[in-house]
């Protein structure tokens, strides 16, 4: 089976790791400043706080932010349900934005209709935003900013797929139009840490809330406590927080991995042409690359166009597995989740986001893929489309 994604390991990886298990820490040592300073460097953010997964990130930048009960948090359909997932954490209320038909990332258009409509009808405003930058493509975010200043709301990016990618000739992470990023270092990702996260800022008063929140709200700075006369060994929790941290041997990898960054979204980004020229003849639409956007490719996604064709969707998913192409779906709208039907949404909600994810597919896709892998996957789907 050729995987729709897939880590790429190398022997420098390895040694990283070995050598954070022959040292004296495990967690909580020199590794995870390391990992988040290269962060920082390759994004050009601040701060970068490094945690167990980007789900956890979610949450802590949620309640940095202030999210909680009576709140409303609006993000995209499309997506992983922790984009979602991470308001409700918070005991907020979540809510959708439809998606923009070309880049299947958050409509700006439909943004501003739903924040008028909001307004007029004196309902309530989000707290926050997630735009989700859907397959390394960044999201409009220069027009989701101007409409947080109009509108009063934070932004988090969710950035899981983003790492690498640029937006305006910046990069993907820098938060110049959002409070937080954050990104996803999971196996499929561009770069791995096996599990991890990380969320980057630039305000200062943030990163110390999501520092805390990491790692059970405690705290050995002075500034912090309420007591400053106990002694070195001294701590406090200062809030409630969560065992979110990272460990070395994830840091260390991490570590390692961020060096080849350049050459993976690089690679990334050949394979993707060669799927451009080579499907182009197909009846499929190919994604969209938007101007002023350098997308990481984390995913390609095509969308059917099942007029034109014998089978259905279910069926072309079936039969490509069936030859061994991992093809997968990214994603099932969140409001159709059986746990948000219960919440109150309803199918032809978002109608854009329901007419994507019938049609659409996720072909394999990784900076390790050969040019041969690449072209059964290439012959196999035209057998299927075209027979």
């Amino acid at each position: 089976m050729i995987p729709y994604g897939k880590q790429d390991i190398n022997a420098e990886d390895i040694e990283a790791v070995l050598n954070v298990l022959q040292s004296e820490f495990l967690t909580q040592g020199p590794q995870i400043p390391h990992f988040e300073n290269s962060i920082k460097k390759a994004v050009k953010a601040q701060y970068a706080i490094a945690v167990n997964s980007a789900t956890s990130a979610l949450h802590i930048a949620c309640l940095a932010l202030g999210v909680g009960k009576g709140d409303v948090v609006w993000t995209t359909p499309i997506s992983f349900v922790a984009s979602a997932n991470c308001a409700l954490y918070c005991g907020a209320s979540i809510d959708f934005v439809d998606i923009d038909a070309d880049t299947y990332n958050l409509s700006v258009f439909h943004l501003q209709k739903k924040l008028q409509h909001a307004r007029l009808n004196h309902l309530s405003l989000p707290k926050v935003v997630i735009p989700v930058h859907l397959c390394g493509q960044s999201c409009a975010m220069q027009e989701i900013y101007q409409l947080s200043q109009e509108y009063d709301f934070s932004i988090i990016e969710d950035a899981s797929h983003s790492i690498g990618g640029r937006y305006l000739d910046r990069s993907i992470g820098g938060c110049q139009y959002s409070d937080i990023s954050i990104f996803s270092f999971h196996p499929v990702k561009i770069v791995t840490t096996a599990e991890g996260g990380v969320a980057t800022t630039n305000n200062a008063s943030l990163a110390q809330k999501m520092t805390l929140l990491r790692s059970h709200g405690i705290t050995r700075d002075p500034l912090l406590m309420s007591t400053t006369k106990e002694g070195d060994c001294y701590y406090e929790q200062v809030c409630l927080g969560f065992n979110y941290r990272m460990t070395e041997m994830q840091a260390a990898l991490g570590v390692s991995q961020m060096r080849r960054l350049a050459s993976f979204v690089t690679l990334r980004n050949k394979l993707a042409k060669r799927y451009d020229h080579a499907l182009q003849d197909l009846p499929v639409q190919l994604p969209q690359q938007m101007q002023g956007t350098y997308s990481s490719r984390h995913l390609y996604i095509i969308r059917l166009q099942l007029d034109k064709i014998q089978i259905t969707q279910k069926e072309v998913f079936s039969l490509l597995r069936e030859k061994g192409i991992g093809v997968n779906l990214h994603y099932i709208p969140i409001h159709l989740q059986p746990y948000y039907q219960r919440l109150g949404f309803l199918s032809g909600q978002f109608p854009h986001a329901e007419s994507y994810y019938k049609n659409a597919l996720s072909l394999p896709l990784y900076h390790g893929m050969t040019k041969a892998q690449q072209d059964v996957v290439i012959v196999t789907l035209k057998e299927v489309l075209l027979s």
